[in-house]
Protein backbone atom coordinates (compact mmCIF):
# COMPACT_ATOMS: atom_id res chain seq x y z
CA UNK A 1 0.00 0.00 0.00
CA UNK A 2 1.46 3.50 -1.02
CA UNK A 3 1.39 6.12 1.84
CA UNK A 4 0.56 9.35 0.39
CA UNK A 5 2.46 12.58 1.85
CA UNK A 6 0.73 15.60 1.38
CA UNK A 7 3.09 18.87 0.86
CA UNK A 8 2.04 22.20 2.12
CA UNK A 9 2.45 24.30 -0.86
CA UNK A 10 2.53 27.34 1.18
CA UNK A 11 6.68 28.49 1.40
CA UNK A 12 7.64 28.80 5.31
CA UNK A 13 9.77 32.35 5.38
CA UNK A 14 13.40 31.13 6.35
CA UNK A 15 14.53 31.89 10.01
CA UNK A 16 17.09 33.94 9.11
CA UNK A 17 18.93 36.22 11.32
CA UNK A 18 18.97 39.50 12.04
CA UNK A 19 21.17 42.23 13.71
CA UNK A 20 20.04 43.15 17.18
CA UNK A 21 20.20 46.59 16.21
CA UNK A 22 17.37 46.27 13.75
CA UNK A 23 14.70 45.86 16.73
CA UNK A 24 15.93 49.09 18.11
CA UNK A 25 12.60 50.78 16.68
CA UNK A 26 10.49 48.10 18.16
CA UNK A 27 11.78 48.08 21.24
CA UNK A 28 11.47 52.33 21.26
CA UNK A 29 7.50 51.54 20.39
CA UNK A 30 7.40 48.90 23.39
CA UNK A 31 9.08 51.56 25.05
CA UNK A 32 6.59 54.16 24.47
CA UNK A 33 3.45 51.09 25.48
CA UNK A 34 5.20 50.79 28.67
CA UNK A 35 5.54 54.56 29.26
CA UNK A 36 1.93 55.35 28.37
CA UNK A 37 0.70 51.90 30.80
CA UNK A 38 2.20 53.11 33.60
CA UNK A 39 1.14 56.96 33.42
CA UNK A 40 -2.19 55.13 33.99
CA UNK A 41 -0.96 53.56 36.55
CA UNK A 42 0.67 56.41 38.25
CA UNK A 43 -2.69 58.52 37.42
CA UNK A 44 -4.57 55.87 39.80
CA UNK A 45 -2.09 56.45 42.40
CA UNK A 46 -2.55 60.08 42.42
CA UNK A 47 0.71 61.18 40.71
CA UNK A 48 -0.66 63.19 38.49
CA UNK A 49 2.41 65.27 37.54
CA UNK A 50 4.22 61.80 37.28
CA UNK A 51 1.97 60.80 34.83
CA UNK A 52 1.80 63.26 32.62
CA UNK A 53 5.48 63.16 32.21
CA UNK A 54 5.17 59.44 31.18
CA UNK A 55 3.00 60.46 28.61
CA UNK A 56 5.15 63.69 27.38
CA UNK A 57 7.82 60.35 27.32
CA UNK A 58 5.70 58.24 25.22
CA UNK A 59 5.13 61.24 22.86
CA UNK A 60 8.86 62.06 22.49
CA UNK A 61 9.75 58.39 22.12
CA UNK A 62 6.66 57.84 19.36
CA UNK A 63 8.31 60.59 17.31
CA UNK A 64 11.59 58.35 17.45
CA UNK A 65 10.74 54.97 16.61
CA UNK A 66 9.66 55.98 12.89
CA UNK A 67 12.57 58.06 12.64
CA UNK A 68 15.24 55.45 13.75
CA UNK A 69 13.53 52.26 11.61
CA UNK A 70 14.15 54.91 8.30
CA UNK A 71 17.62 56.03 9.10
CA UNK A 72 18.43 52.24 10.06
CA UNK A 73 16.27 50.54 6.35
CA UNK A 74 14.59 48.43 9.13
CA UNK A 75 10.83 49.53 8.15
CA UNK A 76 8.70 46.12 8.43
CA UNK A 77 4.68 45.67 8.67
CA UNK A 78 4.70 44.20 12.19
CA UNK A 79 6.76 47.67 13.30
CA UNK A 80 4.07 50.30 11.26
CA UNK A 81 1.06 47.88 13.06
CA UNK A 82 2.73 48.35 16.25
CA UNK A 83 3.41 51.69 15.77
CA UNK A 84 -0.55 52.39 15.31
CA UNK A 85 -1.37 50.37 18.40
CA UNK A 86 0.98 52.34 20.21
CA UNK A 87 -1.00 55.21 19.28
CA UNK A 88 -4.12 54.46 20.25
CA UNK A 89 -2.40 53.08 23.92
CA UNK A 90 -0.53 55.85 24.83
CA UNK A 91 -2.55 58.75 22.90
CA UNK A 92 -6.09 57.64 23.06
CA UNK A 93 -6.55 55.74 26.57
CA UNK A 94 -4.28 57.09 28.90
CA UNK A 95 -4.42 60.56 28.60
CA UNK A 96 -8.67 60.21 28.64
CA UNK A 97 -7.78 57.47 31.70
CA UNK A 98 -5.56 60.37 33.64
CA UNK A 99 -7.82 63.04 33.06
CA UNK A 100 -10.92 60.77 34.17
CA UNK A 101 -8.38 60.09 37.60
CA UNK A 102 -7.52 63.79 38.05
CA UNK A 103 -11.37 65.09 37.95
CA UNK A 104 -14.29 63.12 36.31
CA UNK A 105 -14.90 60.55 38.32
CA UNK A 106 -17.46 62.71 40.36
CA UNK A 107 -19.09 63.28 36.83
CA UNK A 108 -19.64 59.09 36.86
CA UNK A 109 -21.55 58.98 33.67
CA UNK A 110 -20.98 61.84 31.91
CA UNK A 111 -17.13 61.63 32.75
CA UNK A 112 -16.74 58.39 31.40
CA UNK A 113 -19.03 59.35 28.41
CA UNK A 114 -16.56 61.73 27.53
CA UNK A 115 -13.63 59.30 28.22
CA UNK A 116 -14.82 56.69 25.98
CA UNK A 117 -15.70 59.22 23.54
CA UNK A 118 -12.32 60.72 22.82
CA UNK A 119 -10.82 57.32 22.89
CA UNK A 120 -13.13 55.82 20.14
CA UNK A 121 -12.37 59.22 18.52
CA UNK A 122 -8.89 58.57 18.55
CA UNK A 123 -8.88 55.00 17.17
CA UNK A 124 -11.12 55.81 14.24
CA UNK A 125 -8.73 58.76 13.57
CA UNK A 126 -5.90 56.15 13.25
CA UNK A 127 -7.88 54.00 11.23
CA UNK A 128 -8.50 56.39 9.06
CA UNK A 129 -5.12 57.21 8.98
CA UNK A 130 -3.97 53.80 8.24
CA UNK A 131 -6.62 53.28 5.68
CA UNK A 132 -5.88 56.86 4.05
CA UNK A 133 -1.48 55.77 3.62
CA UNK A 134 -2.32 52.55 2.05
CA UNK A 135 -4.29 53.48 -0.65
CA UNK A 136 -2.83 55.97 -3.67
CA UNK A 137 -3.91 59.71 -3.22
CA UNK A 138 -1.82 62.61 -4.76
CA UNK A 139 -1.32 64.38 -0.85
CA UNK A 140 1.88 65.89 -0.79
CA UNK A 141 1.67 65.75 3.15
CA UNK A 142 1.35 68.82 3.49
CA UNK A 143 -1.44 68.32 5.40
CA UNK A 144 -2.92 66.15 7.89
CA UNK A 145 -6.21 65.64 7.79
CA UNK A 146 -7.48 65.94 11.21
CA UNK A 147 -5.75 66.74 14.47
CA UNK A 148 -2.98 64.13 14.42
CA UNK A 149 -3.32 61.70 17.70
CA UNK A 150 0.48 62.77 19.36
CA UNK A 151 -0.90 66.24 19.00
CA UNK A 152 -4.43 65.38 20.32
CA UNK A 153 -3.07 63.68 23.07
CA UNK A 154 -1.02 67.15 23.93
CA UNK A 155 -4.11 69.12 23.65
CA UNK A 156 -6.40 67.17 25.75
CA UNK A 157 -3.78 67.32 28.45
CA UNK A 158 -4.10 71.23 28.57
CA UNK A 159 -6.40 71.55 32.05
CA UNK A 160 -3.93 69.03 33.48
CA UNK A 161 -1.36 71.77 32.66
CA UNK A 162 -3.37 74.83 33.85
CA UNK A 163 -3.96 73.25 37.46
CA UNK A 164 -0.49 72.44 37.68
CA UNK A 165 0.15 76.21 37.41
CA UNK A 166 -3.23 77.05 39.67
CA UNK A 167 -3.64 74.20 41.82
CA UNK A 168 -7.25 74.07 42.89
CA UNK A 169 -8.42 76.37 40.07
CA UNK A 170 -9.03 74.18 37.02
CA UNK A 171 -10.08 70.99 38.80
CA UNK A 172 -13.65 72.15 40.12
CA UNK A 173 -14.59 72.55 36.47
CA UNK A 174 -14.81 68.75 35.88
CA UNK A 175 -17.77 69.14 33.42
CA UNK A 176 -16.14 71.95 31.40
CA UNK A 177 -12.94 69.63 31.27
CA UNK A 178 -15.49 66.59 30.24
CA UNK A 179 -16.65 68.89 27.07
CA UNK A 180 -13.31 69.58 26.45
CA UNK A 181 -12.14 66.44 26.06
CA UNK A 182 -14.98 65.78 23.60
CA UNK A 183 -14.02 68.99 21.65
CA UNK A 184 -10.57 67.67 21.30
CA UNK A 185 -11.85 64.28 20.05
CA UNK A 186 -13.93 65.74 17.43
CA UNK A 187 -10.98 67.50 16.53
CA UNK A 188 -9.19 64.55 15.94
CA UNK A 189 -11.78 62.65 13.45
CA UNK A 190 -12.39 66.04 11.84
CA UNK A 191 -12.21 66.91 7.84
CA UNK A 192 -9.98 70.38 9.09
CA UNK A 193 -6.75 70.43 7.66
CA UNK A 194 -4.06 70.77 10.10
CA UNK A 195 -0.11 71.61 8.87
CA UNK A 196 1.86 68.58 9.23
CA UNK A 197 5.17 70.45 8.99
CA UNK A 198 6.95 68.06 6.90
CA UNK A 199 7.69 69.91 3.74
CA UNK A 200 8.88 72.97 5.78
CA UNK A 201 12.36 74.46 4.39
CA UNK A 202 14.52 76.60 5.95
CA UNK A 203 17.46 78.76 4.22
CA UNK A 204 21.17 77.72 5.28
CA UNK A 205 21.99 81.11 6.99
CA UNK A 206 19.27 80.70 8.94
CA UNK A 207 19.50 77.23 10.45
CA UNK A 208 21.85 78.86 13.09
CA UNK A 209 18.82 80.29 14.39
CA UNK A 210 16.60 77.46 14.12
CA UNK A 211 19.09 76.05 16.41
CA UNK A 212 19.24 78.54 18.72
CA UNK A 213 15.43 78.72 19.04
CA UNK A 214 15.08 75.42 19.32
CA UNK A 215 17.65 75.72 22.66
CA UNK A 216 15.91 78.25 24.40
CA UNK A 217 12.94 75.97 23.52
CA UNK A 218 14.25 72.99 25.65
CA UNK A 219 15.50 75.15 28.09
CA UNK A 220 11.95 76.64 28.46
CA UNK A 221 10.51 72.98 29.05
CA UNK A 222 13.19 72.21 31.63
CA UNK A 223 12.78 75.28 33.17
CA UNK A 224 8.68 76.33 32.72
CA UNK A 225 7.37 73.15 31.90
CA UNK A 226 3.51 73.50 32.53
CA UNK A 227 3.53 77.27 31.03
CA UNK A 228 6.03 76.13 28.53
CA UNK A 229 3.84 73.75 27.81
CA UNK A 230 0.40 75.77 27.87
CA UNK A 231 2.00 78.05 25.64
CA UNK A 232 2.82 75.26 22.96
CA UNK A 233 -0.91 74.10 23.04
CA UNK A 234 -2.48 77.54 22.34
CA UNK A 235 0.68 78.04 19.32
CA UNK A 236 -0.94 75.14 18.19
CA UNK A 237 -4.56 75.76 18.38
CA UNK A 238 -3.42 79.13 16.51
CA UNK A 239 -1.99 76.55 13.71
CA UNK A 240 -5.20 74.71 13.59
CA UNK A 241 -7.10 77.84 12.52
CA UNK A 242 -4.45 79.36 10.49
CA UNK A 243 -4.15 75.69 8.41
CA UNK A 244 -7.52 76.00 7.86
CA UNK A 245 -8.08 79.54 6.26
CA UNK A 246 -4.57 79.02 4.19
CA UNK A 247 -5.89 75.81 2.98
CA UNK A 248 -8.92 77.42 1.81
CA UNK A 249 -7.27 80.13 0.06
CA UNK A 250 -4.90 77.43 -1.68
CA UNK A 251 -8.15 76.02 -2.67
CA UNK A 252 -9.89 79.30 -4.09
CA UNK A 253 -6.69 79.55 -5.72
CA UNK A 254 -6.24 76.79 -7.62
CA UNK A 255 -10.16 76.57 -8.55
Amino acid sequence: MVKLVQKNDTPQKADRELPLASLLPNLITVGAICAGLTAIRFAFQDNFVGAVYLILLACILDGLDGRVARYMKSESQLGAELDSLADFANFGVAPALVIYAWALQDLKRAGWIAVLFFAICCVMRLARFNADSKSETDDNGEYFTGVPAPAGAMLVLLPMFLSFLWPNEVQSYAGLIALYMAGVGVLLVSRIPTYSFKTTTVRRRRIIYILLGFAVLVAMLLTYPWSSLVALDLAYFGVIIWSYFKHKRTQKAAA
